[in-house]
């Protein structure tokens, strides 16, 4: 062959390894990494068989189906036959799948195997009786109808509801009241949280029952009661002890005689979820202790996990957290911006308060929190929520008395949630001020509330029904009120008001005087029927009581069909212990829903003991 011909012969062979080569990327793509799917979490008892191939299947753009070259590994380690195991000891077992194609490109996934003990058939542990019941309390509050009106009232649905067909001849044709409630020198606030089928009126009074005539502390007139359920406020003050009767007149009103048309309406329905008092006495004044100064680029530490990245910085005065990714796993606890407070040291038993303003790019929800840099909530003092509305000035201010010592605080913020539609953030902060309160100030409030099971708090007296509701605005944030109930065998959550993080929406089983028992060395399984008048979500979690470490934490779907949720504990306890079984509710898109209810038709908790 001549040297001319070993050239061409060379270039064409060149030419083909290359086309070749080509060919294996596509149309002149290069070569793709293989994909796994189907790869879950498992559970499965001592000594039983599972197959953890199962619905997982492997895939490669130019190889196709290649399923049959997974390979497994387990920590600790399992012998498996065709994806088959047997595991004999109880534990978790970290699994890695892989697989490879014929170039060599891998693909990996992860799940966790959780084996658990031998255990003996389920059984009914505790089912839950909602047959109806009356242990409603009106915390002496009563109905007052006069013959002019037309009107019924009643404690139902866990509200002091009033059905108006006519509102009579005067604003006192129609009256909830309150007597005897005791004063002392101090100032009172009187919030009432109600709502209305159709807008209408009110007039809320402080009548001094100690006066010869007709005399009121002070009144507050023509208050709106729209659809939506929202605080009505009076304030007063008495100058001594003494004794009123509170007043909220719901008969026929007319604010401007020359518009006879705006009135009380006809044939609407007014319900009072809850009625708070405060007595307000004493004096308080602000000490600060520590104000921000961030043009020295320091103060503002930045935490970002499950998916997420941010980073802080400081610019023209004022502290930045930038947020360019929300986690793909995880919750509002996912990024956390820390406001540092110096060398400052809580001290248990002292009263503080902080400030400080934030302005979000996007809408921003989460959690203000009060505690220690390094041991999170293991060292907590406080816990508060937050919600910027997109582009304002937001002022973030909170009160707290420490319950320890603190050597390393900080003022940590949780926003891992965004809100819908931002993939992005960018929240400033400034103004951050932190100080002691000092001063004689006390504020007593008590809650006046309808729920079915009494008191606010569980029924002692009934143990079959250990059911609560925490509202948010039941600490005085801003969102958040619900009530409970049961009726015609059934037991229903009425979202009245929703708060955009999870605990200013709870519904509680065993509280306090009524906790849920569980015995040792047993499985529990809870299943749940439930559906809702709106599609809503929750968590779902089976926690010992004062102390946050969940045995069951589950997501719910809820929707409107009824639907049945089973959740399974992975591990037992040597002693029996009292828990919460916690669903919450509180996000960004409840608080934009409006009212909702979740009827539960069956909860029931089965037992698996060991052995």
């Amino acid at each position: 062959m001549s040297k001319f011909s070993k050239i061409i012969a060379l270039m064409l062979a060149f030419m083909m390894v290359f086309g070749l080569a080509a060919c294996k990327g596509g149309s002149g793509g290069s070569n793709t990494a293989p994909t796994i799917t189907g790869v879950k979490d498992m559970n499965v008892e001592a000594g039983q068989s599972i197959n953890v191939l199962e619905g997982v299947t492997a895939s490669d753009n130019e190889d196709g189906d290649i399923t049959g070259k997974i390979t497994i590994e387990s920590s600790p380690a399992l012998t498996f036959q065709n994806g088959s195991a047997v595991p004999e000891n109880p534990g978790d077992y970290e699994l890695v799948y892989s697989v490879a194609d014929k170039d060599g490109e891998k693909a990996e996934a992860y799940a966790t195997l959780t084996v658990t003990r031998k255990t003996a058939e389920a059984t009914v542990y505790k089912t839950f009786d909602f047959s109806t019941r009356d242990v409603t309390d009106a915390h002496g509050w009563e109905a007052r109808i006069g013959e002019s009106a037309n009107a019924e009232a009643a404690l139902k649905q866990g509200s002091y509801v009033f059905d108006i067909v006519n509102p009579g001849d005067g604003d006192g044709a129609i009256q909830l009241a309150k007597s005897g409630v005791a004063l002392k020198a101090a100032d009172y606030r009187i919030k009432i949280w109600a709502k209305s089928t159709a807008d209408t009126y009110c007039h809320i009074l402080a009548r001094n029952e100690n006066a010869e005539g007709w005399e009121t502390f002070g009144g507050a007139f023509n208050v709106r009661i729209g659809e939506a359920v929202a605080p009505l406020e009076l304030t007063f003050t008495s100058e001594g002890e003494g004794s009123a009767e509170l007043l909220i007149n719901l008969g026929r009103i007319t604010p401007n005689p020359d518009n006879p048309a705006d009135t009380t309406p006809e044939n609407f329905t007014v319900t009072f979820d809850k009625i708070e008092i405060y007595e307000i006495s004493g004096e308080e004044n602000e000490a600060p202790v520590y104000t921000a100064d961030f043009t020295s680029g320091e103060g503002l530490a930045v935490e970002a996990g499950d998916g997420a990245a941010a980073e802080a910085a400081f610019e023209g005065g004022a502290a930045v957290a930038n947020i360019t990714a929300y986690p793909t796993d995880g919750g509002v606890w996912s990024i956390k911006a820390n406001l540092g407070l110096g060398d400052l040291t809580i001290e248990n038993g002292v009263k503080y308060y902080y400030r400080f303003t934030m302005n979000a790019e996007n809408a921003q929800e989460g959690e203000c929190l009060v505690e220690s840099a390094s041991l999170y909530h293991e060292a907590r003092v406080h816990f508060n929520g937050i919600n910027a509305p997109a582009g304002e000035d937001t002022v973030v201010y909170g009160t707290f008395t420490a319950d320890r010592d603190i050597a390393d605080p900080v003022i940590r913020l949780q926003i891992g949630n965004p809100s819908d539609g931002a993939a992005s953030n960018v929240i400033r902060f400034t103004n951050v001020e932190f100080g002691k309160l000092e001063g004689d100030k006390e504020v007593a409030k008590t809650i006046d509330n309808f729920i079915a099971f009494g008191n606010g708090t569980p029924n002692a007296e009934n143990p079959d029904t250990p059911w609560t509701t925490f509202n948010g605005t039941d600490e005085d944030n801003d969102l958040g009120v619900g009530v409970i109930w049961a009726e015609n065998g059934s037991f229903f959550y009425r979202i009245d008001q929703g708060g955009v993080v999870d605990w200013h929406n709870k519904l509680i089983c065993g509280y306090r005087e009524n906790p849920l028992t569980l015995e040792a060395d047993s499985y529990y399984t809870v299943e749940i029927k439930a559906k809702a008048t709106r599609n809503v979500s929750c968590g779902l979690f089976l926690n010992p009581i004062g102390n946050w470490d969940p045995r069951i934490s589950e997501g719910m779907d809820i929707t409107t069909e009824e639907q049945t949720f089973t959740f399974t504990t992975t591990d037992t306890f040597i002693t029996d212990m009292d828990f919460e079984l916690l669903f919450q509710f509180g996000s960004q898109s409840l608080a934009e829903m409006g009212e909702v209810t979740v009827e539960f038709t069956s909860i029931i908790i089965y037992q698996m003991k060991i052995g």
